[in-house]
């Protein structure tokens, strides 16, 4: 299935996408899609509704697909060529840092460059959602814990975090600073994580293209290693790194301003657009 939530920011209704492409009002179903609707046997019974019998939605702004994230886990320098253009070593073990939640963001929805901001950058991620309560989880069990898959957009303010001191937090979640869809697409419509082409434009040049096959710690070892160090509760979100072509790779650095616009796709899971605005004007 891919999930989603239209509507208003706030008021968003559930709904489902058909193989047609049009969304399905979920909402006479289900209440929200949160972390209740994402366990395997909520799932499965979402899935066996017929998208026939729900009704239509037309015209309607994307939210995040999912309500009640509780926390935004994400690992750094995960594609060995994007470590490289960052001039980073290749880490022994994955890195991770939080994003706020406050930084989510409608994957459609202004990105606003945060105040006094001068390197703002822009990351295409591959987003796992958990659906089931991980704790110490086995690299061979962890993918069994996975809702789902969702595009990702790991927008950066590079000063904030690399020379602003302390760590990379405080560059990451900056308001708007994680678009999240338009889809949570489920376990059983990717067969293979590691297999997923992704590429992001800037106003119409490609600045991205790579594939989750270059990842360094594939999507089972991430899921299984946070485990170890913190709870993932049903409704995380995991951002897995991104391929090389950001912003700060480029000699010189190339930064967002505002009236740029960003198009972002991974393989299967949809694409986003985001207009870059000022500070306080979104």
């Amino acid at each position: 299935m891919k999930l989603v939530r239209v509507g208003n920011p706030g008021s968003e209704r559930p709904g489902l996408v058909d193989r047609d492409g049009r969304v399905r009002d979920l909402s006479g179903v289900v209440g929200n899609i949160g972390p209740g609707e994402l366990a395997p046997a909520a799932l499965a019974r979402l899935a066996a509704i017929d998208p026939a019998t729900l009704p239509v939605v037309e015209g309607q702004r994307h939210g995040v697909p999912w309500t009640g994230i509780g926390k935004i886990i994400a690992i750094g320098l995960n594609y060995a060529d994007h470590a490289a253009e960052a001039g980073m070593p290749l880490p022994a073990e994955p890195i991770v840092f939080l994003k706020a939640n406050t930084s989510l963001n409608g994957p459609n929805d202004a990105v606003m460059l945060p105040f006094a901001s001068q390197k703002s950058d822009w990351e295409v991620e591959l987003g796992v959602v958990i659906g089931t309560t991980a704790r110490n989880v086995s690299k061979a069990q962890a993918l069994e814990y996975v809702a789902g898959y969702c595009v990702v957009n790991d927008v950066s303010e590079r000063e904030f975090q690399l020379e602003r001191g302390g760590t990379w937090d405080k560059g990451k979640g900056c308001d708007t600073f994680c678009p999240v869809g338009p889809w949570l697409v489920t376990r059983d419509e990717v067969p293979d994580a590691q297999k997923l082409g992704m590429w992001l434009d800037v106003n119409g040049e490609r600045m991205q293209k790579g594939s989750t096959a270059t990842m360094v710690f594939d999507v089972a070892t991430v899921v299984s290693y946070v485990s170890r160090f913190m709870t993932l509760e049903p409704g995380d979100l995991i951002a897995t790194g991104t391929p090389p072509g950001v912003g700060m790779g480029f000699k010189p650095p190339r930064y967002l301003k505002a009236g740029d616009v960003m198009r972002l796709s991974i393989e299967g899971l949809g694409e986003q657009s985001q207009k870059v605005v000022a500070y306080g004007e979104r």
